[in-house]
């Protein structure tokens, strides 16, 4: 017999060998029917998975995030099986299941059309409905081998053969269809009731642009149509909410194949919106002590290599001239802080010096691979609220939350903190090549950074493997509309580059010792922060941030004079304002600014020249009626002074 502890603690006596789904059934048959997979001591496994031991278990549905993945992983494989019945000719290369939904890449002459789609799920249909057992069986390597080799699989030969030899590997049977997979999957193809096929895109194998495209296609599954209905009409909305397409529309910025990839074009009313933005930054920033650098954009290839950016990230830089050749090699600079670092190194500080906090907003280049690109979220040239602060131990916890404090008032203004994340990010010690310094360094810094995250109080995950070379992190991490997550501001600990610079300050002791550095943004990137922001209000900006306030509208051309007035009288109060002079009724005139976004609307007429006052239509309240003129200004300059969202 073998004791099995449940997720609420309690426990349970049963024969080794019994299967997690034996347990599900035992403990209710209602959880058995929704059962996806197990946790066994942590792990996900198959409901398949045989119990020999002692262990604590949890019986894992599509509630739980391990149990969608499994799901999911299952409709890859009825949608591999479905391609491979329709074009027979199609090449099986990988299908994951993904945040949302899932997909498989296929190598096949040509791409899918939206025809193909279509016949593709009715296939799907037909093998949901043909119920059919998901058997797992496993096979040595070279019987593995021999059995893709049998089916002309060539991208699943290749996956086996850089597997180690002696491995054991394990294969998923549905009917006729049989897929090199780890599992784990549901029980029976009859449980994917409701799905949907959503894209095409090309993919590299493996991600690299040196290797074929092929083709993938995306898509979603639940248990219940209903769920689906309500996923696919909250992607109908973030299609609308979509930056790439409204931030085009609202004219806040665009793209030119001329210009190339991943280089945005702000357009007046983008720019106007990150130069309000970058006003904000830095003068909050200058409250906060900190003290303004400018650098140069590029640097001989020395400094990088003093950093480590040469040896840790040269392949994400641009290189300006030939290391082969004796002449000097330049790159357009990634970030800031080595530049900042020799600032710092200009004279001898002392430890009443300290800290020191440097800002600048920055123009940094990323050379960002081609599939990576997306409108403002993911660029090669891109501005940040880069910042770098000198201190010394006694001041480093202080110092970390008086950042933090920071980006929670900038996100907090912005009307975005309920929407971000905190993530922890660590380095990976069996991956010590990615990063610089000793074992005993990282383990020091990463439980100094743990124990000022614990004493701020703020809930963060951890994530191995996302710390920058050369020190831990707290990443900020932010949602687009289509779910994706992205990292949106940074806070990290250096230990490390301080002493490759030299850094030094003469203590109290009147010894030299090297300082801690803390790297970090207060707002992330500005093209990043403005596509968020679009997203986050489809398009319609709270009053402080919209490229234009206030719109005039008169209802003829007799009231011109009067409009004039009126945007003379806003503009000296720095309310940003346009008049309407077109000879268009005033109805269209109304929609026009609507579908802008514009704030508020101020229609004039006879009445409202006469009476010195303006007629007001808001986006919040829309007629509000006649208002005195000074009283219009007076409370709009209010609201745009205290930030109102």
């Amino acid at each position: 017999m073998i004791k099995i502890r449940l997720k609420d603690g309690s426990e349970k006596q049963y024969e080794a060998g019994i299967s997690v789904l034996e347990v599900a059934k035992d403990l209710s048959e209602g959880l058995a029917r929704a059962a996806c997979a197990g946790s066994v001591n942590g792990k996900t496994v198959d409901l398949r998975t045989k119990l020999n031991e002692n262990c604590d278990l949890n019986i894992l549905t599509f509630n739980d995030e391990e149990g969608k993945k499994a799901f999911r992983h299952t409709a890859s494989h009825i949608l591999a099986q479905a391609v491979k019945r329709v074009f027979k000719e199609a090449k099986l290369a990988i299908g994951p299941a993904i945040e949302d939904g899932f997909y498989y890449d296929f190598d096949k002459e040509g791409s899918f059309s939206a025809e193909d789609l279509e016949k593709l799920e009715a296939e799907m249909k037909k093998i949901v409905k043909e119920e059919l057992p998901i058997e797992k069986f496993e096979l040595s390597r070279e019987e593995a081998l021999k059995l893709m080799e049998e089916k002309g699989e060539t991208y699943k030969i290749e996956l086996i053969n850089d597997l180690p030899e002696g491995s054991v590997i394990s294969f998923y049977k549905m009917g006729e269809f049989v897929d090199l997979c780890a599992g784990p999957h549901l029980m029976n193809t009859k449980f994917v009731k409701a799905f949907k096929l959503t894209q095409v895109a090309g993919a590299y194998w493996r991600g690299s642009e040196k290797n074929k495209m092929l083709s993938r296609i995306y898509g979603t599954s639940f248990p219940k149509k209903n769920e689906l209905d309500e996923h696919l009409a909250k992607v109908e909305e973030a299609k609308k909410r979509d930056h790439n397409k409204l931030g085009r529309e609202l004219g806040l910025f665009t793209t030119s194949d001329i210009i190339g990839q991943g280089l945005p074009l702000l357009m007046p009313k983008g720019a106007k919106v990150v130069q309000i933005l970058q006003r904000f930054v830095e003068d909050e920033e200058e409250k906060r002590g900190y003290v303004l650098t400018k650098t140069p954009l590029m640097a001989k290839n020395d400094l990088y290599k003093v950093s480590g950016h040469w040896d840790h990230y040269k392949d994400g830089m641009f290189v300006l001239g030939d290391e082969e050749k004796d002449e000097d090699v330049f790159a357009l600079r990634p970030m800031t802080c080595p530049f900042q670092f020799t600032i710092y190194n200009n004279d001898q500080k002392s430890y009443r010096d300290l800290p020191i906090r440097y800002a600048e907003t920055s123009t940094l280049f990323r050379n960002e691979s081609s599939g990576e690109m997306h409108g403002l979220i993911r660029v090669r040239q891109f501005t940040i609220s880069e910042g770098h602060l000198v201190v010394r131990p006694d001041q480093l916890e202080e110092e970390f939350k008086g950042v933090v404090d920071l980006i929670n008032f900038m996100m907090d203004t912005l009307g975005i903190k309920e929407d971000i994340t905190y993530r922890f990010s660590k380095w990976d010690p069996n991956n010590k090549e990615k990063y610089i310094g000793s074992k005993e360094e990282w383990e020091r810094t990463q439980g100094i950074m743990k124990n000022i995250l614990d004493h701020i109080g703020i809930n963060y995950k951890e994530a191995e493997g996302e710390a920058a070379f050369y020190g831990p992190k707290l990443d900020i991490q932010f949602k687009n509309v289509h779910g994706k997550e992205d990292t949106i501001i940074t806070v990290q600990i250096d230990f490390a580059l301080a002493k490759r610079f030299n850094m030094t300050y003469v203590d109290r002791d009147g010894e030299k010792k090297h300082p801690y550095i803390i790297h970090r943004t207060s707002i992330g990137c500005y093209e990043r922060t403005l596509a968020m922001l679009i997203e986050k209000y489809a398009g319609a900006f709270p009053t402080w941030l919209a490229p234009v306030q206030v719109k005039v509208l008169p209802i003829s051309e007799k009231y011109h004079d009067y409009v004039e007035k009126v945007v003379k009288i806003l503009q000296n109060r720095g309310v940003r304002v346009e008049p309407d002079y077109r000879a268009e009724k005033i109805g269209y005139k109304i929609r026009e600014a609507r579908l802008q976004r514009i704030p508020y609307m101020l229609i004039v007429g006879e009445k409202e020249a006469y009476e010195n006052t303006v007629s007001v239509r808001s986006r919040k309240n829309d007629d509000e009626g006649s208002m005195d003129l000074q009283a219009f200004v007076d409370r709009i300059v209010e609201e745009i002074q205290n930030k109102e969202r």
